[in-house]
């Protein structure tokens, strides 16, 4: 590489880890190029070769972040017995859970009202998530299924609108028709669970009664794993 194509690979980067500074530090509403330029000492002109305004620097730290947070929650599956579906879905979703805890301005970015506000100019950026993260779990659930696990509703048990929804969400996830509706409606019925919790834990709502969340995640888990026909490993919590 060239010293000149090293230094702007170079500013482009510090660029995007002064963004994600201001973003864990004030939120998507503190993030602007002028503030980045400001962190690295350029001038935000400078900055226009690598990002198409706030959007465009919004975006960066929202792949940025979603790769950091899809890595973190497949290296704790792949940590687990590959043999043990259910030790590795559980710490997969212990993973996403304790990371949503501890970066709460990242994940309102990824998945909160950060998320909204982004997505609102951003067309069809929730196919990111799907595409990386649901794809990680496509690939549990179908082994699940494989396996002989699981238990599903028939494809033909949805009303037509559903059926074309769990279509288009199996097909953002990369899948394609071996995977059955029915296992990807199991699919959206945990993960309509474990985000609600996740952002409970998150914004701290009933934090006065649940202040430590843990519990309820455990027994939500243990309920969900149960669903799918497998458990987590004893020891784990």
């Amino acid at each position: 590489m060239k010293r000149r194509d090293r230094l702007r690979a170079e500013l482009e980067q510090d660029a995007r880890t002064e963004a994600r500074r201001l973003t864990a530090a004030h939120g998507i509403d503190g993030l602007s190029l002028s503030a980045v330029a400001r962190g690295i000492g350029v001038t935000p002109p400078a900055l226009y070769r690598y990002f198409d305004g706030k959007k465009g620097l919004a975006l960066a730290v929202y792949e940025d972040l979603l790769m950091e947070f899809v890595s973190v929650v497949a290296e704790a599956a792949e940590r687990e017995d590959p043999k043990d579906l259910g030790a590795q879905l559980y710490a997969a979703t212990r993973a996403l859970f304790d990371w949503s805890i501890a970066h709460p301005a990242e994940i309102d970015l990824l998945m909160g009202s950060g998320y909204a506000r982004l997505a609102a100019s951003v067309e069809a950026m929730d196919t990111l998530l799907l595409r990386e993260l649901g794809s990680l779990y496509a690939t549990l659930f179908s082994r699940l299924r494989e396996e002989g696990a699981l238990t599903h509703p028939p494809d033909d048990s949805f009303d037509p609108v559903l059926t074309r929804q769990l279509a288009a969400y199996r097909r953002l996830m990369g899948q394609g028709p071996d995977l059955p509706l029915g296992v990807v409606f199991l699919m959206i019925s945990c993960w309509r669970q474990i985000y609600g919790l996740t952002c409970m834990a998150v914004y701290s709502h009933l934090a006065t009664a649940f202040d430590d969340p843990l519990p309820l995640f455990n027994r939500m888990l243990d309920e969900l794993l149960a669903l799918l026909g497998v458990s987590r490993r004893s020891g784990q919590g």
